[in-house]
């Protein structure tokens, strides 16, 4: 199953990509998160700055990126604001450092409104096919 979190994207450059995504009472993952009170599950929002970086991974200068992007760690990651029903989670993703193998490593962060709602880095690494 795939999931486009990302509803628009605000702004972009070489190395720094703005999007938001906005959430909504009809996404299914909400009615089992919490029932009664929904809440954007963490994972989401990681999920949310994951595919903004996979779209500012897609338009990098030098040798293209084979392969899916996957998480290959996550490092310093801390929730801070619930992001409900109605709110719009805007992710900022930063691209720190590029590695020899293809990896990316990246900063993220996420607010609604003046509220951080979730930050840390990540870095996505070219998924290998697997051997036959």
């Amino acid at each position: 199953m795939r999931f486009t979190l990302i509803d628009k994207v605000l702004e972009q450059d070489d190395q720094h990509l703005v999007a938001i995504k906005n959430v909504t009472a009809a996404e299914e993952y909400l009615g089992d998160h919490f029932p009664g009170f929904p809440v954007l599950p963490g994972v989401m929002m990681l999920e949310t700055m994951t595919q903004a970086a996979r779209l500012l991974a897609r338009s990098l200068d030098g040798p293209p990126t084979s392969g899916n992007l996957v998480i290959a760690e996550v490092r310093n990651l801390r929730y801070a604001a619930m992001v409900r029903p109605g709110q719009t989670l805007k992710v900022e993703v930063t691209l720190r450092k590029r590695g020899d193998d293809g990896s990316l490593d990246f900063q993220g962060l996420g607010t609604v409104g003046e509220e951080i709602a979730v930050q840390g880095r990540f870095s996505l690494t070219p998924q290998l096919p697997p051997n036959n």
